[in-house]
């Protein structure tokens, strides 16, 4: 295996000299065919650890260590951007407080954060496929999930061949235009986000899906060949921009639910319950206003009037009237 390569090096004030490197795996002779971007967020541990093992099941496949796998293509992957805020599990650059998906397409003599999405964007961009994976926030789980924003019918059926349980497609709203998924787009080729648990944490099964899915898309696109493949996950449910219906609080107190993301729950159902965070009664039972998949549910017990407490998508076309695209959002 080839030394590892750099996106950056850069100098700190108070402490010593870092980089951020990258895996560029396969053939050199051409473009990237996929390129698979993570930890854009300091805190967003799962799509970090899923580039960082995929990275060594890539690695140990061009080096021949697996047996019947071969990979055709090249591959890039950036198991961490934010090499500081995870350090300090932070979601934003600690030393001035932005966003890195918020300075998209970048600037290579701007500052810092800039400088960074410059770098990211100038390396993933060759590539054919992109794939840019996040958790939520702090206070929010996600079914993994491929978010699709305003797609092209290519991305549509692509977005099948990961295998996940949910394709949900997002409106584009101008926060986005800031975010590596926008500027991929005008570099044509195809784009995904990949939406999975909950920032802050670890959560293994949502990994293990993730990275079956990578593989998956791996070999839709003939980069890698002969790799087994689970049939776990074959379910495929795809829901469109009027099939999302949140589950805003009217209540504040402490939010408890016993439900894991990923079931269907009827009209009615209990989602859970919001108890008096002074003498402990029940205040209220949280129903689903319609049935569906639930895809998101509030994690953080800490309840505000207002707050997201559950996504679910629907069969049908339900009207909204509530916008709640940056609500529990990892991006």
């Amino acid at each position: 295996m080839t030394d590892t390569p750099s996106l950056l090096q850069m100098t700190a004030p108070l402490r010593e000299d870092f980089d951020i490197p990258y895996h560029d795996i396969g053939p050199k002779n051409a473009p990237a065919r996929v390129a698979l971007v993570a930890g854009i967020h300091g805190n967003e541990l799962n799509g970090v650890f899923v580039l960082s093992r995929l990275a060594a099941f890539l690695n140990a496949t061009a080096c021949g260590e697996q047996p019947g796998v071969e990979l055709r293509e090249r591959v890039i992957v950036i198991p961490a951007v934010n090499v500081l805020g995870l350090n300090t599990l932070s979601r934003r650059w600690p030393f001035d407080g932005t966003d890195i998906n918020r300075m998209f397409p970048g600037y290579n003599a701007g500052e810092t954060t800039q400088r960074i999405a410059h770098a990211v964007l100038e390396v993933t961009r060759p590539a054919s496929y992109r794939v840019d994976l996040h958790s939520s926030n702090l206070e929010f789980e996600e079914l993994p999930q491929i978010r699709l924003y305003a797609p092209t019918e290519a991305e549509r059926l692509t977005a099948r061949c990961f295998g996940m349980p949910a394709i949900i497609e997002r409106p584009m709203n101008s926060v986005f235009t800031s975010t590596i998924g926008h500027a991929w787009r005008e570099s044509g080729g195809q784009n995904f986000v990949i939406q999975a648990g909950q920032a802050g944490v670890l959560q293994p099964q949502h990994c293990e899906r993730v990275f079956a899915a990578l593989v998956r898309l791996l070999q839709h696109v003939e980069a890698l060949v002969g790799a087994p493949l689970s049939t776990d996950d074959a379910d495929v449910h795809y829901f469109g921009v009027d099939q999302t219906a949140p589950l805003i609080s009217a209540h504040a107190g402490i939010f408890v639910s016993r439900l894991e993301v990923g079931r269907w729950v009827r009209s009615g159902e209990v989602i859970g319950q919001v108890y008096d965070s002074f003498n402990g009664e029940l205040r209220i039972e949280i129903r689903s206003p319609v049935s569906g998949l639930l895809s998101g549910l509030r994690r953080q017990p800490l309840l505000c009037e207002g707050d997201l407490i559950a996504r679910i998508e629907t069969r049908q076309p339900v009207p909204s009237g509530v916008d709640t695209y940056l609500h529990g959002q990892g991006q």
